[in-house]
């Protein structure tokens, strides 16, 4: 029997699919592929009256091809080597989360974090809606409680299907790259370091902490329990009901009323985490060496499963000049004020600890929302779980008709014991924020005139490249030039695979653009233009999918070098290997959004545009931000264009599929 069973084990594990290891790519395909990307920097260097392409081109291949024989030989083989001696790829397990997150000095503010807005949930009474409620406590609403705990509830409940293999098992390769993705999400946090943050390690299964949620009210942090105590040391916690975590905030929500009463205020610890990062660095260890309290307040909220911030009022915004393309009848104002309240803004930036990957956001009049920090997982993941929360609405049959009025155990107050130097550092960094925030003008575009329907079925484009090319004539429109351009491309075909830059400005984009720029192209020519931009875009699509991009090849390379042994190279001390890389156009899509109001991230340069896309079948939303105190950039003015550039695209390729479909009559 014990063969048998053992046969069958190894069957089964054979069955198992397992995800590939990321490729090194070949040297020499990098380098033709990053020349390939210099040409239409290039050629506009040259349109400027710049250096002309040929002798800039030639310059640049022969740094290239000195570079394969020389260092670059030697660097490859390193790579390889290290690639060899890492447990699942040479990038991730090596220097990815530092050098793209982690070694970041700048606040995660705007600048690193991500937000979604979700849609009204509308199962709830409308009266729920508006903020106002006769049992408001501590500017707490009940629908706003119920929305939070059912939202917490669905979110754990998937959480707690992947890890059974309920859903998504391991025997797909779907279920293998969601389960180590997700597995990321929860019980862990970012912890400042100097120069380079570090990421908490996952609790041990039986740590009571890791049952808990991080809950935020006021400023106040609170843990409370959201899963059972196992019965026995290798039971999995169960989950609690929706009406117990109901039941758990509540009781939070009366205890911060109490200290409101009293006169008590919140010492804003949360804000510390908003700030630059070896300042809060610095604050967080001032702030472990004053009490012992500290560092076991700050442990709790490291280990915590998950976060919840509840706003106690709702963020509106002045009528003003904005378009509004909402298609449903939702104000621009309203689309925004939801945006700008889970992106943060000056009253409720406190209220948040931005550590944290994954923290559910709910306000008073119950739109919620999530915001999370994004070393450990791409956005993707995150908003794959909170569809899962939102896509069923509150069920108020899970909930009970009254209130109990006995106090459930196990929520604990996560206080500090603060200095005058940490109060200073509270009301300073308070002010650092809430001029970040100021400066964000950031909105979301909802454009209904079509979708990927429309693009697939009539224009027979590739979705993805379409709109890529509507942000490439947007920017050339506003701002009479090109710039280097960032597409992220998902690696998740690979073991722990993250992702990969697709360079979206090329020859072909680039001779779109100023097709239609030009008031004498012909119609046809154009759309061959576009046509030719889309085939290229989608074969780098398919080539940073699979391992074959250049960005994370040439950054291994580069990291692969010993300066202190005196190793440089010419290839990357040019500037327009820099130059090339500067990405004021950051740009990602994310799914087809249908219950999200809008999604965001920052700018990566103060003269860019931060641009995250949902593409359905007939809508496109923008969740866009740039920043006010740039004169180069105004949001506003980019929607606009955005949706200009839209229907010009429509028109054109309307156009060529009449005159294509028109049917050719025979004289005789």
């Amino acid at each position: 029997m014990r063969d048998i069973s053992t046969n069958s084990l190894n069957s089964a594990q054979r069955a198992r699919p397992s995800l590939p290891r990321l490729p090194v790519p070949d040297l020499r395909q990098t380098l033709d592929r990053y020349l390939a990307s210099l040409e239409p920097l290039l050629l506009e260097d040259e349109r400027l009256g710049k250096a002309s392409y040929e002798s800039s081109y030639a310059f640049r291949v022969q740094k290239a091809r000195a570079f394969e024989r020389g260092i670059g030989k030697v660097l490859q083989d390193r790579l390889l080597a290290l690639d060899r001696a890492s447990l699942h790829n040479w990038l991730d397990d090596n220097f990815w989360m530092d050098k793209a997150y982690l070694e970041w000095r700048a606040p995660l503010l705007i600048n690193s974090n991500w937000w979604l807005a979700f849609h009204d949930d509308d199962l709830l009474p409308e009266s729920a809606k508006t903020g106002e409620s006769s049992d408001s406590r501590a500017g707490i609403t009940l629908w706003q409680i119920r929305r939070a705990a059912w939202l917490i509830h669905r979110v754990l409940d998937y959480k707690g299907q992947l890890d059974t293999g309920e859903l998504h098992s391991e025997t797909t390769r779907t279920g293998i790259w969601l389960r180590q993705s997700i597995s990321k999400m929860f019980n862990i946090a970012r912890i400042p370091t100097p120069l380079c943050d570090i990421i908490s390690p996952s609790p041990p299964a039986d740590c009571p902490d890791a049952r808990k949620l991080l809950l935020t009210l006021h400023n106040w942090f609170y843990a409370i329990p959201v899963y059972h105590p196992p019965n026995s040391p290798n039971d999995i916690p169960k989950l609690m009901e929706p009406r117990e975590i109901e039941s758990q905030i509540r009781a939070v929500v009366l205890d911060v009323e109490q200290r409101l009463a009293n006169g008590d205020t919140a010492t804003p610890v949360g804000v510390l985490s908003a700030d630059d990062r070896d300042r809060w660095a610095a604050n967080q260890q001032h702030l472990l060496s004053i009490h012992p309290t500290n560092r076991k307040s700050y442990q709790k909220m490291l280990s915590s499963v998950m976060g919840l911030s509840l706003d106690h009022m709702t963020h509106t915004i002045p009528p003003g000049p904005r378009t509004s393309y909402s298609p449903e009848g939702i104000s621009q104002e309203v689309l925004d004020a939801h945006l700008h309240t889970i992106r943060a803004h000056a009253l409720n930036v406190a209220n948040r600890f931005y550590d944290k990957p994954f923290t559910l956001i709910v306000d008073s009049s119950t739109r919620a929302g999530a915001t999370g920090e994004h070393a450990p997982c791409d956005a993707l993941v995150p908003s794959i779980v909170a569809e899962y929360g939102i896509v069923e609405g509150v069920d108020e049959s899970a909930f009970s008709a009254t209130w109990d009025e006995r106090e459930p155990g196990g929520w604990e107050r996560l206080d500090w014991v603060a200095d005058e130097k940490i109060q200073k550092e509270c009301v300073e960094a308070h002010a650092r924020a809430v001029k970040i925030i100021e400066d964000s003008d950031d909105s979301v575009l909802w454009f209904g005139g079509y979708g990927t329907d429309w693009i697939k079925g009539i224009a027979k484009l590739a979705p993805d490249a379409y709109i890529q090319m509507v942000l490439q004539l947007a920017w050339y429109k506003t701002r009479g030039e090109f710039t280097a351009t960032y597409e992220t491309v998902l690696t998740r075909m690979f073991k722990h695979g993250r992702t990969e830059t697709l360079r979206t400005v090329t020859r072909d984009s680039r001779a779109w653009v100023l097709a239609m720029m030009d008031p004498q192209c012909a119609q046809e020519t154009r759309y061959k233009a576009l046509q030719r931009a889309i085939q290229t875009h989608t074969r780098l699509t398919r080539e940073a999918a699979t391992g074959r991009g250049i960005d994370r090849h040439l950054l291994g390379l580069r990291l692969m070098m010993r300066p202190h042994e005196g190793e440089e190279s010419p290839l990357f001390n040019d500037e327009l290997f820099e130059r090339s890389q500067q990405w004021k156009l950051s740009t990602s899509g994310l799914s087809a959004g249908h219950l999200f109001r809008g999604t965001g991230f920052g700018a990566v340069y103060d003269d860019g545009y931060g641009i995250n896309y949902l593409a359905a079948p007939s809508m496109i939303k923008f969740g866009i931000e740039s920043k006010f105190s740039s004169p180069l950039t105004s949001t506003e003015k980019f929607k606009q264009t955005i949706v200009e550039c839209l229907y010009e695209m429509r028109f054109l390729c309307s156009l060529m599929e009449a005159i294509n479909s028109y049917p050719v009559t025979s004289h005789l």
